[in-house]
């Protein structure tokens, strides 16, 4: 497993997008940190310079193991539930409109948020219904060009809908696309999940990325999550794929970074041997 860091392309209301603003400035210092990689998040791909993007990031020497589009909702709300099917359309375009450079970047996209949230007027059923159609939608379109979306189960005090790793598990079941696995965030799986280990070992063959962040989604370390175990877990489960900080800029984005870092890359260490 590598590991890497969750980094916003622009300005973003999202807190736990642990690094934001220059660019080019923040590849340079994720690399000199010691990351493998960087997972972008990108409220919208048509705003990013795709080959200024590539060039910056060989001459970092990272790769991007996966794409977030939740700044579609946190900045503009778009979401698969709005009552408005204009609204929904357009999410769909949006999630659409990250194809070309996921495939590009070899990455997978993200879906958090942009699933949405419950809507005053819209039934469980009926936003159920909405989700899995622009999921399918999404899938078949990003199979197209050979890219994978990763759906994230959110805790159930930011959305009604696949809050926890079985529910996620259902979900993506029910699609039945082969290039729709999950995202695992321990933030959320300290919040909805009995066991964090279990629910990695029931994931197993889905998991196509994976997010860290401790108990108060501080930096891995600062709170009571035992990584160690929850490393070893997922490389038992089979995954190598890339572990990504999403975290709270606390007490500043350059600590709690670096800290992570520090924190993870022993415990990766000691699995390889």
């Amino acid at each position: 497993m590598k590991l890497s860091v969750v980094l916003s392309t622009h300005a973003a209301r999202f807190e736990a997008a642990t690094l934001k603003g220059d660019l080019q400035a923040n590849l340079e210092r994720i690399a000199t940190w010691g990351y493998d990689g960087v997972e972008l998040a990108i409220r919208d791909p048509r705003l990013v310079d795709a080959d200024e993007l590539v060039l910056a990031l060989s001459k970092n020497r990272l790769v991007v193991p996966a794409i977030g589009t939740g700044q579609a909702w946190g900045e503009e709300r778009l979401s698969f539930t709005d009552p408005k099917p204009e609204v929904r359309a357009a999410a769909l375009a949006r999630l659409k409109n990250h194809v070309p450079l996921a495939a590009r970047l070899g990455a997978v996209i993200v879906v958090g948020l942009l699933r949405g949230v419950a809507q005053p007027g819209v039934s469980g059923d009926q936003a159920d219904d909405w989700i899995m159609a622009a999921l399918a939608a999404g899938s078949e379109f990003a199979a197209k060009a050979g890219v994978r979306l990763a759906l994230e189960p959110i805790n159930r005090y930011e959305t009604p809908f696949a809050n926890t790793v079985d529910e996620g598990l259902d979900l993506i079941r029910r699609v039945g696309a082969p290039n729709l696995g999950l995202l695992l965030d321990t933030f959320h799986m300290n919040i909805e999940e009995p066991s964090i280990e279990e629910s990695i070992r029931a994931a197993s063959n889905h998991i196509f990325h994976f997010h860290v962040a401790d108990s108060n989604r501080w930096y891995p370390g600062a709170g009571h999550l035992d990584f160690a175990s929850i490393l070893a877990t997922l490389s038992s489960a089979g995954y190598g794929g890339f572990v990504c900080g999403e975290f709270l800029p606390r007490p500043d984005a350059q600590t709690a970074a670096m800290r992570s870092i520090s924190h993870l890359r022993p415990l990766l260490s000691q699995l390889s041997r």
